[in-house]
């Protein structure tokens, strides 16, 4: 069916030059992701640290857990809080572990979608 003969082709030497050219593709993915997922990380942690180093007392706080609450201890030694999240009811939170910060001053959103 196919009779014609197939014959290979001499290697011929490298193309000189091509170097920098041939990192060039690595070079832009990294750029890409600096960009698009290590920059606007180490931002968000970054801010994160920041709202959390600024907790004070009588602050309304989220934990990652879901948990509303009031400050009533900012431990600075060891990283912890109290937090009132019922009436007589204190717990000990790690500031870490905190995912929002409402100030003493700034009113809750309401829900529109009622």
């Amino acid at each position: 069916m196919f009779s014609s003969p197939v014959y290979a082709q001499a290697a011929g030497a490298a193309p000189a030059g091509g170097g920098l050219i041939d990192f060039l593709p690595i070079v832009l993915i990294v750029v890409v992701f600096w960009f698009l997922i290590i920059r606007p990380q180490s931002k968000k942690m970054k801010e994160h640290r920041e709202m959390v180093n600024n907790v004070r007392r009588g602050d309304t706080v989220v934990t990652n857990g879901g948990l509303v609450g009031k400050v009533a201890k900012v431990k600075e030694d060891s990283n912890e809080l109290e937090i009132d999240i019922a009436e007589g009811v204190r717990v000990k939170v790690i500031k870490s572990m905190l995912s929002d910060v409402r100030v003493k001053g700034e009113p809750v959103k309401a829900d529109d979608s009622k």
